[in-house]
């Protein structure tokens, strides 16, 4: 019997073969001027006749778009070309071959394409790949995918995790891009730790009851296990004490926003799986039996409350609508925010993929219909000029459209979730991961 195709290489997903570049794209509406800079999307996507045996180890290309002056100069694409993709014999260590695909970042004037098993890979402007980079030797394990900029003092927080002690380590790079702090956390486990969160005064960290488990024959050897509880970790910035609370068993992925509230509580907020989300996701991810219909299933927006003075935690669901790839204003990071954004996959009463703006403090969600065969990507969050409000901006995400077989870049009315401009692009853009937009003056 023929294998049948895994689900990560076809619809959405399916990989482009090759790189181009285009000049000169057309546009439809109008593009806000304040739109100087770069968007950048990364993902997965293998060498024609390579299948991974995992959805997370395909290798990265990254998907590039220059606005400037109300045009859209250029659209490219590149792999990240890292020993991973080359398959060519190769004298660094294990840390260096990285797919390099799930994000990218711009930090200390360096732009680097991140995957949490490794160390970062750093490619140019225009995409191009320069090579492995360990901050000039001080990171000697790897990185996640999501760090997280401090708005205010423009320093990049991240961590490393492992299967084995040390399971958790943090860091800290200034502005410029010097690590100034690498501490090891007391009290963590062996748990698939892809995100984390900061407030003005925390670092916060997830230790979920998927742990590492030698069984697991899929590349990425990390199961569920019921004896496992999901604990938070919460620690004060200038110490290295962590308070860990256990709350009610599950796990997220990626985190909303994190901040202190007016009681002196931490809330943290993301989209919450449960065991059968998570299980359900994990078949998608692997090509399983009966994997469904999409690589994110079941995960709700959801939120804690964890009180460092009284040792308690709260939690509560915010949303009942199927989500992922949260996002946020960045300029609100570590602080309280109001509105957040996330593609809401079909299910709960949805039939198509949407764009989700969620109010978090009335609970209202306001919807934006792609369509039929239209599937969109994360939303990025790009400040309007002279912007008042936390929602004043524009949303840009990328949507692949299977039945025209092309793609858009989309800007969205951040506020009334309505389009302002949309961008033609040369070619089917595949499903992706995260991305980020770059301003000129970075």
């Amino acid at each position: 019997m023929k294998e049948l195709a895994k689900p990560y290489l076809t619809g959405h997903y399916t990989p482009v073969t090759d790189e181009i570049t285009a000049h000169e794209l057309t546009v439809r509406g109008t593009l806000p001027p304040e739109l100087n800079g770069r968007y950048f999307r990364n993902g997965h996507n293998p060498k024609p006749g390579v299948t991974p045996a995992h959805w997370f180890k395909g290798s990265g290309m990254i998907h590039g778009i220059r606005l400037a002056g109300g045009r859209a100069e250029w659209y490219r694409n590149r792999w990240v070309r890292t020993p991973y993709l080359e398959k060519v014999p190769f004298h660094g260590t294990e840390l260096e071959v990285s797919a390099a695909a799930t994000s990218i970042i711009f930090h200390g004037g360096r732009y680097l394409a991140l995957q949490e098993a490794n160390l970062p890979w750093e490619v140019t402007a225009e995409l191009d790949t320069v090579g492995v980079f360990d901050f000039g030797g001080k990171l000697t394990s790897a990185m996640t995918a999501h760090p997280k900029e401090d708005p205010v003092t423009g320093e990049l927080h991240f961590f490393s995790y492992s299967p084995f002690p040390p399971y958790l380590t943090y860091h800290v790079a200034d502005a410029s891009g010097q690590i100034v702090r690498t501490q090891v956390i007391e009290g963590a486990g062996p748990s698939l730790m892809h995100d984390f969160a900061i407030t003005a005064q925390h670092a916060v960290f997830m230790c979920s009851p998927v742990v590492f488990d030698h069984a697991e024959q899929s590349g990425i050897p990390y199961r569920w296990h019921d004896d496992v509880p999901f604990r938070v970790g919460v620690m004060p910035r200038e110490s290295d004490r962590v308070t860990w609370f256990e709350v009610e068993q599950s796990t997220l992925l990626h985190v909303s926003n994190s901040y202190v509230d007016a009681h002196g509580r931490v809330v943290l907020e993301g989209p919450r799986f449960d065991r059968a989300a998570w299980e359900s996701s994990w078949k998608w991810w692997v090509g399983a039996p009966a994997y469904g219909p999409s690589p994110l299933s079941g995960a709700t927006l959801h939120r804690w409350i964890l009180d460092p003075a009284t040792g308690k935690a709260t939690e509560a669901p915010l949303d009942s609508l199927n989500v992922e790839f949260p996002a946020i204003n960045d300029a609100h990071t570590g602080i309280a925010n109001r509105y957040s954004y996330a593609i809401a996959f079909p299910g709960a009463g949805l039939s198509g993929y949407h764009t989700v703006k969620f109010d978090t403090a009335s609970g209202r969600q306001r919807l934006f219909s792609h369509g039929e065969h239209r599937m969109p990507g994360e939303a990025v969050f790009v400040p309007a000029a002279g912007s008042n409000n936390e929602d004043d901006g524009y949303l840009l995400t990328v949507v692949s459209d299977l039945k025209a077989d092309a793609s858009e870049l989309l800007v969205l009315d951040a506020a009334e979730l309505t389009t302002v401009a949309t961008v033609e692009l040369p070619r089917r853009v595949p499903s992706g991961i995260h991305g980020h937009w770059i301003e000129d003056t970075k």
